[in-house]
């Protein structure tokens, strides 16, 4: 089985249709989109109507911080660029579309992976996995093999051996980098919607659960149109500008 696993979509049509197109050219077979559907993009509708259709054919699918300011409103800590597309989204969102982010859960567990979005200590406090320090305190807090995790929107793979020795990895686009399940491993694809590496492709990565490879992927796309999107919306003009810069 190959499992695309996709975080961090920000309501960016646009990149988010090009991983979707190129994961499916890759011999996705399942998906799993780990949280944060809206906020900072123009396009939260599709963006989530997506999701649900692809969660309607078996895919797994977590809440976010950005997905849950959306329903129950902004976290005091959300910065204020953050806080007024929440409210815009709020308005741009239909029942059935607010009900889905809503019900979403926190985390899942399927056999030995966890899907969560910001982390396995403590998944409605949404804090970050920084570095090695997060990432092991996660891996401590969860018996799977396999934490796939969201809301840090750079890519990174930290792993942890049976004898509490931790490491962790810069990927490289399209390598395929073994995963023997005879470790623990993190990953964070990355945003699709939203990179801030400093390179505007989008992000995801690919889990070969029979090859026990993982492959981190950069798409790019048409990252102007999305930009001009978010300034026809009247929504900072910020959030469009650091598309092109991947920030």
């Amino acid at each position: 089985m190959k499992l695309a696993l996709i975080t961090d979509l920000h309501a960016n049509r646009e990149a988010v249709q090009s991983v979707l197109d190129h994961a499916k050219a890759q011999g996705a077979q399942r998906y799993a989109f780990l949280g944060d559907y809206v906020g900072y993009g123009a396009d939260p509708a599709w963006v989530v109507d997506t999701v649900i259709a692809h969660v309607k054919e078996g895919a797994i699918a977590v809440g976010g911080n950005h997905d849950a300011g959306t329903t129950r409103g902004p976290s005091p800590n959300m910065r204020v660029d953050a806080r007024r597309v929440i409210e815009w989204t709020q308005q741009q969102l239909q029942e059935h579309q607010l009900a889905f982010l809503r019900e979403l859960p926190l985390s899942k567990v399927d056999d030995d992976m966890l899907f969560v979005h910001a982390n396995a200590f403590a998944p409605a406090e949404w804090e970050y996995i920084q570095g090695r320090i997060e990432a092991v305190r996660s891996l401590h807090a969860t018996p799977c093999h396999y934490t796939f995790c969201g809301h840090m929107h750079e890519p990174k793979l930290f792993h942890l051996s049976g004898t509490g020795k931790a490491g962790e990895f810069v990927p490289t686009p399209a390598v395929p980098i073994p995963v023997p399940p005879h470790r623990q491993w993190l990953v964070i694809p990355g945003s699709a919607g939203q990179p801030r590496d400093g390179n505007p492709a989008a992000c995801y990565a690919m889990f070969d659960r029979p090859a026990q490879t993982l492959t981190f992927h950069r798409v790019p796309y048409d990252h102007e149109a999305a930009a001009q999107k978010i300034r026809q919306a009247g929504l900072p003009s910020v959030l469009a500008d650091r598309l092109a810069h991947g920030e």
